[in-house]
């Protein structure tokens, strides 16, 4: 129990880091943001209109300490402000039409390579020397090494283009609505399966490599031994007392392999047109929308400080070790 409240604590102290830097960033740059914001509007507005746009977009004389309590203020009622390239829509109300399908797409994704990639280490350790533990490892590295979103390319050349097996954008048909129905969500499947292959080709040879290597250590336990000498099935002792103790480090690093993913699938969604948080970006970029960037970022910091949370409970639940502490 203090293990969790100590890493809570962590957690506490990095979320209100990030909500300052989200804070003081766009303020703290060469400039005023407020007037780049608002160029496209001039000649448009009379100067009492654009005072108003000022403080609705947070951007006001007041001294810095006090628009940072209203900012902190706003954000506890859930309220990040309005979007400038959605205007006047609000930022939680833009955030909320892309933060779905990236959680989507970067969680299957996880979820997929991490079971995969920690099977494929507990079984080519287990055969060490076979053909798995002498060709996957450094077949997997290698496609490891390209970036997501060129993975994403050659997928989309490839399976998309050329073979047109998948679809290329989007993530579902343009013929149907968003509903729970079966087709709706065959529809899903269909247009993720190249985005979330490109993420889970990538970061698998992590999650191999990882767990191969702990249950090198963990195969020369004494523990392994008895249960070898008390003659258990090898599947026994292969998941039950081997790959329960190595997957330990594999389940700590899960919430940091999270943030990866969110930040690398941003790009893949631009590859193939999928309506996530990266769409949103590049057109906060373009728009040069300083609230929906802030929102952006501030939104993938905390789902990746949840998910270290989570992980946290897992581990606790995992190792009785970390009951104690």
């Amino acid at each position: 129990m203090r293990h969790l409240l100590r890493n809570l604590g962590l957690y506490a102290i990095a979320a209100w880091a990030s909500l300052t830097l989200n804070f003081l960033i766009p303020r703290l740059m060469p400039g005023d943001p407020a007037s780049a914001m608002f160029a496209r509007f001039r000649g448009e507005l009379q100067p009492e209109a654009m005072d108003a746009l000022r403080a609705a977009f947070g951007f006001t004389n007041e001294p810095l300490w006090k628009q940072y309590l209203t900012y902190v203020a706003h954000l506890f009622k859930g309220d990040m402000g309005l979007s400038v390239a959605y205007f006047p829509a609000k930022v939680t109300e833009v955030i909320a039409t892309g933060l779905g399908w990236t959680l989507l797409l970067a969680g299957v994704a996880v979820i997929i390579s991490f079971a995969l990639g920690t099977m494929l280490g507990v079984i080519a350790t287990w055969r060490r020397g076979g053909w798995l533990d002498s060709v996957a490892p450094p077949v997997l590295v290698f496609l490891g090494a390209f970036p997501y979103f060129w993975l994403a390319m050659l997928l989309l050349y490839g399976l998309g283009f050329v073979a047109g097996l998948f679809p290329v954008r989007h993530a579902y048909s343009d013929t149907l609505a968003p509903a729970f129905t079966g087709e709706f969500i065959l529809s899903v499947a269909h247009h993720m399966v190249l985005p979330a292959t490109a993420i889970v080709i990538a970061s698998l040879g992590g999650w191999m490599l990882s767990m191969r290597s702990t249950m090198v250590g963990v195969l020369a336990e004494d523990y392994i031994t008895m249960a070898n000498a008390k003659g258990l099935s090898q599947w026994r002792i292969m998941f039950h007392y081997a790959a329960r103790n190595a997957l330990l480090p594999n389940v700590t690093g899960f919430g940091m392999a999270l943030g990866f993913v969110l930040s690398g699938s941003l790009l893949t969604e631009k590859v193939f047109s999928y309506p996530g948080q990266g769409y949103l970006l590049i057109q906060a970029v373009r728009n040069q929308d300083y609230p929906l960037m802030q929102g952006i970022f501030l939104t993938i910091t905390f789902a990746v400080l949840a998910a270290n949370l989570l992980v946290d409970i897992v581990y606790v639940w995992l190792d009785p070790r970390a009951r104690s502490n």
